[in-house]
């Protein structure tokens, strides 16, 4: 067995790490290349005009639930242990947090892989929203907001297993629902055909859902021959970022783990597409992109990706492709948070220019 070989000869964490790694490049260059995002995907359907960037959200998210189910129907995958399933959820937390979240990305014009694939390109001001999305991230997780954070996860929660899966609340079987995830797909990438998105960027957008697959795949592969407990998990940016942040600035000795070879894989990955799409450029902040609009959206989707257990990446796409009921909640609120404040913004905008 490889993966034997590999972990006794280099050790779990170091074997994560690269799992990590892989899956960072795959997503940081298919991300950049699709333009994978869920803000955009929101503007355009709060001003009632679906159209590419929806389709490229809708062709990555199924892309990751029937690579996923697929996956989990052929028995090489069983995400039954995974934090969003197994653990007690916080439906309270997926509602504010969703919808703080949402409002936060709309200020700061992105979510969080989002500033992060932009930072690789030279983009400043996702480098320094970037920096205190991770900051706020890491006061809620274990800092002077985290009494904040837990009584507010505490107001409505919902235990794990069943009760926590949308599959069995469903009463859905795999195939049945790997089969209506492979409809979705297919009407996705139609969609965005008619949109006219190159036939690249859909193939792009797909891969950033497969690298969501692959994450959970990987990582399941690895808890099998490991003698060590190895938590099952795939994409997610805003816990590894304040692990990373963290790793660089107070750890000595910093143990590998997953999400220490995620984050900087998807920088190098969306660093390598930009050079060779000539992308990379230096953006600074400036009148039509003032620095306070983009720190106070940093607050918000730092404190509210903690709360609502996950970025739009870790919630919605990660944790929406194993049918984790507060995964959909929070995405569902990340969207509803996103559209009310873009459509708050727009005719605030309005209403100063006819004054």
């Amino acid at each position: 067995m490889v993966l034997e070989s590999l972990i006794d000869r280099f050790g779990d964490p170091a074997v994560m790490c690269a799992a990590g790694l892989f899956v960072g490049l795959l997503f940081g260059a298919a991300a950049l290349h699709s333009r994978f995002c869920l803000r955009a995907a929101a503007v355009e359907v709060s001003e009632g005009k679906p159209g590419p960037r929806l389709a490229i959200w809708l062709v990555a998210f199924f892309a990751a639930l029937v690579a996923v189910q697929a996956t989990i129907l052929t028995g090489t995958l069983d995400t039954s242990d995974a934090r969003q399933l197994a653990a007690t959820g916080s439906l309270s937390g997926a509602i504010i947090g969703g919808l703080m979240f949402g409002a936060g990305m709309i200020l700061a014009r992105g979510c969080v892989s989002r500033l992060l694939v932009l930072s690789a390109t030279g983009n400043l001001r996702a480098i320094v929203t970037g920096l205190v999305v991770t900051i706020v991230a890491q006061a809620a997780l274990s800092g002077a907001l985290s009494p904040v954070r837990e009584a507010l996860a505490l107001v409505s929660t919902v235990p794990g297993g069943s009760a926590r899966s949308v599959t069995a609340m469903m009463g859905m079987g795999l195939a049945t629902l790997t089969t209506v995830a492979a409809v979705a797909f297919v009407v996705s990438v139609v969609f965005g055909r008619l949109h006219r998105v190159p036939l690249s960027e859909l193939a792009a957008a797909a891969l950033v859902g497969v690298a969501v697959c692959i994450g959970w795949a990987a990582t399941y592969a690895i808890s099998q021959v490991s003698f060590e407990v190895i938590t099952v998990q795939s994409v997610t940016f805003t816990g590894p970022s304040t692990d990373t942040l963290m790793a660089l600035v107070a750890a000595p000795n910093v143990i590998p783990s997953f999400g220490l070879g995620l984050v900087p894989g998807v920088f190098v990955g969306a660093l390598l597409a930009a050079l060779i799409k000539g992308e990379a450029r230096v953006q600074r902040f400036d009148a039509d992109t003032p620095m306070e609009r983009y720190l106070v959206g940093g607050v918000l989707m730092g404190f509210g990706s903690m709360l609502a257990g996950g970025c739009a990446v870790g919630a919605g796409m990660a944790g929406g492709s194993i049918m984790a009921l507060t995964a959909w909640v929070a995405v569902f609120c990340m969207w509803l948070g996103a559209m009310i404040t873009h459509r708050w913004m727009a005719s605030r905008s309005q209403r100063v220019q006819s004054a």
